[in-house]
């Protein structure tokens, strides 16, 4: 049987009852390592999986299935991915090639950032279409996600925002001479997302997004524990937030609809103290007492700049 494993998102111990119990019994284990990442080393979920893994890589996963699926009709053959297993189409593409070969398969499903990211307090069944947001360069800046978040706006949905990760990716150089020779990994900031975000806003200029009227939620490692950050403001807010304020990768962000409740504002009432904390400390230099009064003043700059935006610009009636 060939199955397809969600390990959540954080480490080794996210991993459910029954996926361990796969994995215990697999001949071959693989691990997806392309479409997002954990916050542990492979060789921590070899020991407490108490099984060699295999990395898959984009090549191997998209282009040589065939050796992943390589007997899985008669020995059982597991595919890790991290989150849920259905939180990539790539993992359908190969699910969809194991039944053309007449392969069982199974699916065991975990916590993926589409659920995780209640953690912001905003309420799941106000999302809309999740948007996908990939590096630019200087000659590709593709605009395609200002459409999906417009059209959640206009339904008054927030957008959740899947910032890009680069892992094992060649050069256009590399690429198109045939070298096997890849970029170290990048992934994409909370900062570099919001300039692209305002970046296309000002090419398109239709209003969907105001670096000052628009809220949004910046969410680093969830799932993490004591690792997981997550601030909220206006976008121009991040802007002036320090690179390390959101925390080592993976970063998502929420553009904040106008379908928003006022105990979705409340709940994000202590994310929006936390971003005027770090922006305020940042841009001063204080130091002993004067610096805690700063992070308090700081705080309730956040607070009261995440009400009055939801208040004025969302059309919230506020306590």
């Amino acid at each position: 049987m060939f199955f397809i494993i969600g390990l959540g998102l954080c480490d080794e111990k996210d991993i459910t009852i029954r996926g361990l119990e796969a994995i215990k019994s697999a001949t071959r284990v693989y691990l997806e390592a392309y479409t997002s990442i954990l916050m542990v080393q492979k060789a921590q979920l070899e020991s407490f999986y108490g099984k060699e893994i295999i990395v898959a890589d984009r090549d191997l996963v998209e282009c040589g299935s065939d050796e992943i699926l390589k007997d899985a009709d008669k020995e059982d053959v597991c595919l890790l991915v991290v989150g849920d297993p259905f939180g990539a189409t790539t993992h359908t593409d190969i699910l969809l090639r194991a039944r053309h070969l007449g392969i069982p398969t199974r699916v065991i499903h975990n916590a993926s950032i589409i659920n995780a990211v209640g953690a912001s307090g905003l309420q799941l069944y106000n999302f809309g279409q999740t948007v996908s947001l990939v590096f630019f360069t200087e000659t590709w800046k593709p605009d395609s996600f200002y459409d999906r978040i417009k059209e959640n706006a206009e339904g008054g949905l927030h957008t959740l925002l899947l910032l890009d990760i680069k892992v094992k990716e060649q050069s256009e150089e590399n690429l198109a001479r045939g070298r096997k020779i890849y970029e170290p990994p990048r992934y994409m900031t909370v900062r570099q997302a919001v300039s692209q975000l305002l970046e296309i806003e000002a090419l398109r200029e239709e209003g969907v997004l105001d670096a000052d009227k628009t809220l949004a939620v910046a969410m680093g490692r969830v799932g993490g524990l004591d690792n997981q950050r997550i601030l909220a403001g206006p976008l121009s807010s991040f802007l002036r937030a320090p690179p390390d304020a959101f925390g080592p990768p993976l970063h998502s962000m929420i553009i904040v609809g106008k379908r928003l409740h006022h105990l979705e504002v409340e709940y994000g009432e202590v994310f929006a103290e936390t971003l005027g904390e770090v922006v305020a400390l940042s841009e001063s230099d204080l130091e002993g007492e004067a610096r805690y009064e700063l992070r308090d003043k700081g705080r309730k700059e956040g607070r009261e700049k995440w009400r009055d935006v939801a208040s004025k610009v969302y059309g919230l009636v506020l306590d």
